[in-house]
């Protein structure tokens, strides 16, 4: 209990000091995948944003779609906060029960979870007074702990002892954030 409200005081003063929006991925939304974020300042140039992206599809045409992304971001803006270009750099964590790219046209799935390391280069427009766009690509090097599985009979079928290992330099988030200011 109190380390929920050492938590809880903590994101209290961080979202009530300096600006703060609130904001959700317009492109991944129309593909059902919602990613939401909220970006705060934490410095005359600075910015901290934490984002979750989230595909809740538990399978599609029957293959395992379900994944779920983390990502604690440091942004450098640049010009001013929430207004031109910045990059970013940030560390982020994945859990996912799904068929990789190269297992597409396969009965084999993989469970498992990840870490990866990246950057983010980006645009921030204002479009009214407590909203702006937020125009970003961002990928780097993600690094997996999984076991495979068959589709058909969910029986696993690779030969590690524990998890299988595997890392991919991925272009991995991108798209148009809408962003509300809330204070």
């Amino acid at each position: 209990m109190k380390k929920l409200f050492i938590v809880s005081s903590l994101l209290f003063c961080i979202v009530s000091h300096g600006q703060t929006y609130v904001k959700a991925n317009a492109v991944t939304t129309l593909f059902t995948i919602p990613n939401v974020g909220i970006e705060t300042s934490i410095g005359k140039k600075s910015t901290f944003q934490f984002d979750i992206t989230a595909s809740f599809w538990k399978s599609i045409n029957g293959n395992p779609s379900q994944f779920f992304i983390f990502i604690p971001e440091y942004r450098y803006h640049f010009k001013e906060k929430f207004n031109g270009f910045y990059v970013g750099a940030h560390l982020g964590a994945t859990v996912y029960n799904f068929q990789k790219w190269n297992y597409f046209n396969t009965d084999m799935y993989e469970k498992g979870i990840g870490y990866m390391a990246g950057a983010t280069i980006g645009y921030q427009k204002k479009i009214k007074n407590r909203f702006l766009l937020d125009f970003f690509i961002g990928g780097g090097n993600h690094q997996g702990f999984y076991k495979g599985y068959l589709i058909s009979t969910n029986k696993r079928v690779d030969g590690a002892k524990n998890y299988n290992k595997s890392g991919e330099w991925l272009p991995y988030r991108g798209g148009i954030m809408v962003s509300y200011k809330l204070n």
